[in-house]
Order: C-alpha cells, then structure tokens, then sequence
C-alpha cells in the first residue's frame, strides 16, 4: 500500500476504543467527607435531532433522518434552504445532528454536523498525520482495524490486526494484545 492510500484511509482512523469502555468497569471513588455528585441531567434542546441520515434531495431541498430506537424510532422530514451550514454531513447512513426551527408548517434545517462518538476517559482521539509519523518512526504500536472481517480482507492498513466490533464485543479483552505497555490505536471507516 503507497503512503498516498495510507494518507487517505488514515483521516477514518479514530480511537475505537469506546467500544473498550463498555468492557471497562467505571469506578468512583470517595473520600472521607466527600461524596460523589450525582450527575446533573442535561436538557435536550427539542429543536434538534439526532440519528442517521436517511436520506436527502436536492431536487425537493429535503433531508430525511431517523430519530429515536426500536419501536419508537421515526422517520423526521426537513427541508433545507442555501443558508443551511453543513449539508456535506448529510450523508446516507452516516450519523448526524441536525439543528432546526419552525418556518410556517415546515421545519427547516438551519446545521448539520456529523455525531462523533465521545471517548471515555483515559481514551483519545489521533489525527491521521500524528498516526502517520508513529508508524515511519516505528513506534511499538498495535494498530487495530474494527471494520467487518470481509472489509478488512478487502483491504487495510499495513500491520493492522482485525478485531471487528461484534467479537470486541462478545469476547472483549481477550482478543487485545497481551502487551499491555504497546500504545493501541483502533481504526474502522467513518469518523463517526
């Protein structure tokens, strides 16, 4: 694989590793005369919504998106004019935030942005040109590609081990490298 193909599938590289901290315990700790705050429940703003992108025209200036799990899932219509800020996030089945406000009986689009995953703790996220000279500068380094098994074969990073999320998932830290001192980096094909 040339540095021009790595180039361009590194900017998909991101820390995967929230999938990990489903496994992780969370603990918290208290000290005498101290207690632990409850967490303070954030208001959801109602004009925006959250969920994969179903669709968009730009013929009829729509953008169809899925909000809300299983049963109660649903399928939100809105139209969007040129002042709309980031309809390049706007993607079939990728996620997305999308601000809107009432205009007559339409609701019109007003931002998208793409849904990034929040990394727990301890976990951060590393640019595609930091990763890039990690590995010309051979550093110990376990480079991890989530995608499918068949996305994999397909094609991956040179010196990526596969571990797709559903068997992260079922066999958690099993299939991590012993080697708990290496850095490990997770990869997989969006950057949400």
């Amino acid at each position: 694989m040339t540095r021009k193909n790595i180039v361009k599938l590194l900017p998909f590289a991101l820390m995967f590793a929230l999938l990990i901290s489903g496994c992780a315990q969370q603990t918290s700790s208290t000290t005498a005369g101290t207690e632990a705050k409850a967490p303070v429940a954030q208001k959801q703003d109602p004009n925006v919504l959250k969920g994969p992108i179903v669709g968009k025209s730009n013929k009829a200036k729509t953008i169809s998106i899925t909000v809300g799990k299983g049963d109660a899932a649903k399928t939100v219509m809105l139209r969007f004019d040129d002042d709309t800020e980031g309809l390049e996030y706007a993607k079939k089945g990728e996620a997305a935030i999308i601000k809107w406000e009432q205009r007559g009986d339409d609701k019109f689009a007003t931002t998208v942005k793409p849904k990034l995953a929040k990394l727990p703790e301890g976990v951060s996220e590393i640019k595609s040109d930091e990763l890039y000279k990690l590995l010309q500068d051979h550093v110990p380094l376990t480079l991890a590609d989530a995608r499918p098994g068949m996305r994999y074969d397909q094609g991956h990073l040179p010196s990526a081990i596969s571990i797709p999320v559903p068997l992260l998932k079922e066999k958690k830290a099993k299939v991590l490298p012993e080697d708990k001192d290496k850095l490990l980096i997770f990869y997989c094909g969006g950057y949400t």
